[in-house]
């Protein structure tokens, strides 16, 4: 009889899915640093939970893990994550941290996603701080094509002018920056993994240079490389969002879901046209940083 005790004990423990189910399977892509930040504060709030990082692993049997683990949701962090989460789609999933979520035409219908991009009007604000008329853009229809729409609208309703150039490989780049030289007053980095890459970026910096235009961009270490100003997700924000849509999900929370759909409203309202699916939300919370540097060579003066 103690052995069979024994044998139960070390079964619960070996296999917790067998003991209980819990509220949310968390799928992280990788362990670095941005994804553990998100993170962090998620991990405080009052939900069972278990953390997968598939990193460490040559491979997950996501579908498995539902069947015998049985959350009730996933929180996928980062494009392999969401892509690790496709086969699940009888449990809703909600992403963070991923770029290619917008790149599928028919995304599942039941993911709902934070967006890794900014709305456009608050990049439009910064370009009208900095009287700037004509904005020029590089972006590939796979990636950012969707954004592109949105961005048309806001600066042609803030009297902007966006010189765009559309690229399908990113060694298209530097040829394309080229075609904007006097014709742009600005210019505009979106996160766009064909349209800016590691070894295409410092083109965007040597062009400002070279034509007198602030370079505006989408994160902080593009300031050191030259960026006149970026505008930087608040990752802890971030955290708080995903666990309101999470809360909606679980219908827990109640009070801190209704706190973040009073700012949606008031704060975020242009998340209804983020895209086909009014699941995605862009960040309710960025912050503007700038160049010191740059907006003195370029005689700007900083909102």
């Amino acid at each position: 009889m103690r052995r069979m005790i024994l044998l139960i004990i070390a079964l619960a423990t070996l296999l917790p899915s067998l003991a209980q189910a819990y509220d949310v399977l968390i799928l992280q892509s990788s362990r670095i640093a941005a994804y553990d930040e998100v993170l962090r504060g998620f991990s405080r709030e009052s939900v069972s939970q278990r953390v997968i990082v598939l990193a460490d692993y040559a491979e997950v049997d996501v579908v498995r893990i539902v069947r015998e683990d049985r959350p009730r949701m996933i929180l996928a962090v980062g494009d392999a994550a969401v892509t690790a989460s496709r086969p699940a789609r009888h449990l809703p999933v909600v992403s963070v941290m991923a770029l290619g979520i917008h790149n599928k035409k028919n995304a599942p219908s039941n993911l709902a996603a934070i967006s890794m991009f900014v709305h456009p009007e608050r990049y439009v604000s910064i370009f009208k701080s900095m009287k700037t008329r004509r904005v020029g853009v590089l972006y590939s229809e796979e990636k950012s094509g969707w954004y592109l729409q949105l961005a048309r609208k806001a600066a042609s309703k803030a009297g902007l002018e966006l010189v765009v150039r559309k690229i399908s490989e990113p060694r298209e780049t530097i040829e394309q920056l080229s075609t904007l030289a006097g014709k742009v007053d600005a210019l505009w980095m979106l996160p766009d993994t064909t349209a800016v890459t590691r070894e295409s970026s410092e083109a965007y910096f040597r062009f400002g240079m070279q034509n007198s235009v602030p370079v505006i961009s989408f994160a902080p270490g593009y300031l050191g490389l030259g960026a006149a100003t970026v505008l930087e997700i608040d990752r802890v924000a971030m955290e708080r969002q995903a666990f309101a849509m999470a809360a909606k999900i679980l219908k827990i929370g109640t009070e801190n879901s209704e706190n973040s759909e009073n700012s949606e409203n008031s704060e975020n309202s242009e998340n209804s046209e983020n895209s086909e699916n009014k699941s995605f939300q862009f960040p309710q919370k960025v912050a503007r940083k700038n160049n010191p540097a740059v907006h003195k060579n370029l005689a700007m003066t900083p909102d």
